[in-house]
């Protein structure tokens, strides 16, 4: 019989999709094995969990190749069964499966772990250079893609630029059941504001680009300077990346908090059909369209380009795009550069012919 602290590790987001997974294995976990959550991920080993305290562990060699057979990987919210060997070394023998996994694709189409087994992610975005409706668009529909909550989270609200029209140009643009706030991610009444997703047992995700505060407000939840913080660049608002790996975090009243690096890019891990049905006042709309096979680009009748912004509607295309390529093959994707350098050579051909 596999033993294991419920209530400890219920304060690190053990829930009951996971036990019921722990008692299905097809090999039963070995005396003396334990289950623990992964709070984060270096080159060379992993930290785990037990619901007590951390130690270091690595991945045996099978789990590894087995993940990877599936272009998956352990990332930060994993929880998994643990051995002790000789030397007291701890190894990772089994990953229970995820109930949601956020990632994304790297240039040559390679998935890379974000988070596993989050809960609400939230999309933070400084009200100061770093303001930027589209970035928080392509999060949004990613992390709902992912099956996440999302609530837009807009930092330094206490220093920020037209923190009322901002506020009130993403409640115009993002569709209504997405919560935003603005808060000073310094201030103790930013625990206030997202206590409703800070339940016992929840996991959440901060993301955003370098200098939007995630690290501030997990140290303001934390209620300690867990996280390293540094200023921003006065001629973008860019910060410096002093988080450099993502973490795992318990707060004060049961829930956990995954901060992560700054994303540069973020190109979907999702086919078109997902990151479409993320962008609802779209599909909503093309059911009015004149055309059923209506693209929403320059076909007449299109209620889509009628209502949705430009800068919207572009994004969305920008996003079926990338979510496209993202499920190419390697050879799929070295053709269709091919076909597309084919048709940039042959245009510039016939400009030169019509010069001539």
């Amino acid at each position: 019989m596999f033993d294991f602290d419920y209530e400890a590790l219920r304060a690190i987001g053990l829930t009951q999709y996971l036990i019921n997974q722990l008692h299905a294995l097809a090999e039963p976990p070995r005396p003396g094995s334990a289950l623990m959550r992964i709070v984060e991920v270096q080159r060379d080993h992993l930290t785990v969990h037990d619901g007590h305290g951390e130690r270091q562990a690595r991945a045996l060699p099978r789990l590894t190749a087995m993940l990877q057979a599936h272009a998956d990987a352990l990332a930060v919210g994993d929880w998994v069964v643990a051995e002790t060997h000789a030397g007291e070394e701890c190894w990772i023998a089994t990953r229970l499966e995820p109930l949601t996994q956020l990632a994304r694709r790297a240039n040559d189409g390679r998935r890379q772990m974000l988070a596993s087994n989050v809960d609400t992610a939230l999309l933070l975005m400084g009200l100061d250079l770093d303001y930027n409706p589209r970035r928080l668009e392509r999060y949004l529909a990613l992390t709902q893609a992912a099956g996440l909550e999302a609530v837009a989270v807009l930092t330094k609200a206490d220093v920020g630029d037209a923190v009322e029209q901002r506020m009130a140009e993403l409640h115009a643009r993002l569709p209504r059941r997405i919560p935003v706030l603005a808060l000073n991610g310094q201030d103790a009444s930013a625990r206030e504001a997202l206590a409703p997703w800070l339940g016992a047992g929840q996991t959440l995700v901060l993301l955003g680009s370098s200098g939007a505060g995630k690290s501030t407000l997990s140290n303001t939840l934390l209620m300690a300077e867990a996280q390293l913080t540094g200023g921003v660049r006065r001629g973008d608002g860019r910060g410096r990346h002093t988080t450099t790996a993502r973490s795992l975090h318990c707060l004060p009243g049961g829930a956990c908090i995954i901060d992560t690096p700054g994303l540069r890019t973020w190109r979907p891990d999702a086919d078109e059909t997902e990151v479409a049905a993320s962008f609802d006042d779209i599909a909503a709309l093309a059911g009015r369209c004149r055309f059923r096979d209506c693209r929403h680009r320059d076909e007449p009748g299109c209620a889509v380009r009628e209502t949705v912004p430009a800068d919207r509607l572009l994004n969305y295309h920008k996003l079926l795009r990338e979510a496209r390529r993202g499920q190419q093959t390697a050879l799929e994707r070295k053709a269709e550069t091919a076909k597309w350098k084919a048709i940039g050579k042959a245009g510039r051909a016939r400009g030169e012919e019509k010069r001539r």
